[in-house]
């Protein structure tokens, strides 16, 4: 079966610029979930072929959606499906569920795990007495096999029975702990990456992050989270409904 045969053709009677048809149809297949993450999108000249169009053309419609953030070209291995992901700040949700949601499997690449005593920062933003013992974890979150951010986290040891609890999903532990989060502050705010971050997340020195800050509350106010986590700009989107109260 023909890459056509799957995301469909150009419509002959379609007056709309060539690109912008191509560009359509790959998009809506994205969408659709006809190509799902991490598929390979084939050369730009079997395309031309396939489409009977200019490889100028074919390169102008990958190129657009590129730029969306739904294609990524890796050097030396062509262009693939990045499946950008979309995070709403109207509901308090773990990255496990988000991704399980959108039909994505999530998991974790450990850096490290301790225990210790609470720094300065992470007092201020815990509310914690100086020398309180916290947990701290430090990973990297994946969406099928794609690198999505780096994440922090330091919780106060009083949530969890020990640095084991935490498997996959930070806020499952915390929900059988009894301490799960049921209001949060977030702040979201651009960031470039570092060279370290970059090679870890498999994006360039430079490129455009996002980098989002939680403090997770329990229901009597005490502080039971601070996480920073820092996301690929090519691969996630932040969404937020706004409503007008009269």
């Amino acid at each position: 079966m023909s890459f056509s045969d799957i995301v469909g053709r150009l419509e002959i009677e379609d007056t709309t610029p060539l690109y912008l048809q191509l560009q359509r149809v790959v998009r809506n297949a994205i969408k659709r979930n006809v190509l799902t993450p991490d598929v390979a999108i084939p050369p730009e000249r079997d395309l031309a072929e396939e489409y009977a169009v200019s490889r100028i053309t074919v390169r102008k419609a990958l190129g657009g959606l590129v730029d969306e953030g739904l294609l990524s070209r890796r050097r030396g291995a062509g262009t693939f499906v990045t499946g950008r992901v979309e995070k709403s700040f109207s509901k308090l949700s773990s990255f496990s569920e988000d991704m399980l949601s959108r039909g994505r499997r999530p998991h974790s690449a450990w850096i490290n795990r301790s225990l210790g005593a609470v720094t300065p920062e992470e007092s201020l933003s815990l509310v914690l007495s100086p020398g309180a013992p916290v947990y701290r974890f430090h990973r990297i979150r994946y969406a099928d096999d794609s690198p999505m951010a780096l994440e922090y986290s330091t919780i106060p040891a009083y949530c969890l029975p020990s640095l084991d609890a935490v498997e996959d999903s930070l806020y499952e532990a915390l929900h059988k702990a009894g301490y799960r989060p049921v209001r949060a502050l977030q702040r979201l705010r651009a960031v470039t990456f570092t060279r370290e971050q970059a090679e870890t997340l498999g994006v360039r020195p430079g490129d455009a992050g996002l980098l989002i800050e939680r403090r997770g509350f329990l229901p009597d106010g005490r502080a039971a989270e601070f996480t920073q986590s820092y996301y690929r700009g090519d691969a996630y989107d932040v969404v937020a409904e706004l409503n007008h109260n009269l």
